[in-house]
């Protein structure tokens, strides 16, 4: 069974992800993060200096790479998100513009000027989210999104807000719902979620999931250092 955990910024996904591979005893797709795209990409920048067409490089290098993974764990896995998270992260800038974090002091519903750039940005978007909808569809059979309920992680990598990440969270729904895919919202403790997980999909546990969260912390712990 191909496994999608999905969700917006700082719901999880990562550790969550980790733990259910370890739980269910399924391998887990490990295509790298922007941030460590970015050294490769785009030297020099962090993301909040990318240029539209930056931002669009490292869509499409995590695209790629997820694709890869996708396809040698196949038929089964367990994914710390999808390409629909990377189309989206571009999408919703065009709301709030390439570095979100300047239009932090919007409220609720405003969003900022199309200019030339960004509409140009939007159009490059809906053509790549073509794509990515059409591997999406064919590449996983279920998903299980996290609901938005932790609290924004200030790492001072992602340069997003709670606007920014209200609007992913809707549009990622959204398209799940548009593609016809079954999904499952999954909230509470990551022992929770294992356990609700495992019953849904029907698939017996391999580990007690008190240990499956032992192990994916120290993974975690590694992967954010």
């Amino acid at each position: 069974m191909r496994i999608g955990i999905t969700g917006t910024y700082s719901s999880g996904k990562t550790l969550t992800s980790v733990a259910l591979s370890y739980y269910l005893g399924l391998p887990r797709t490990q295509a790298r993060t922007m941030r460590e795209i970015l050294p490769d990409a785009v030297p020099g920048k962090d993301l909040e200096q990318c240029t539209p067409a930056e931002i669009i490089n490292l869509i499409v290098t995590r695209h790629i790479e997820r694709v890869v993974y996708e396809e040698k764990l196949s038929p089964s896995f367990v994914s710390d998100g999808c390409s629909l998270q990377e189309w989206i992260y571009g999408s919703v800038r065009v709301l709030f513009g390439i570095n979100p974090n300047d239009s932090i002091h919007l409220n609720p519903g405003e969003h900022v000027p199309l200019t030339p750039e960004l509409i140009f940005f939007k159009d490059v978007m809906g053509e790549l989210g073509k794509i990515y909808k059409r591997h999406v569809k064919r590449s996983f059979d279920v998903f299980i999104h996290l609901p938005n309920e932790l609290p924004l992680s200030k790492d001072g990598h992602r340069p997003v807000n709670e606007h920014f990440r209200t609007s992913s969270d809707e549009l990622l729904k959204g398209t799940l719902e548009e593609l016809a895919l079954p999904y499952y919202i999954v909230g509470g403790t990551i022992e929770q979620r294992l356990d609700k997980i495992s019953e849904i999909l029907n698939i017996k546990p391999v580990i007690p999931a008190r240990e499956a969260v032992e192990k994916a912390t120290r993974i975690y712990n590694e992967l954010i250092l």
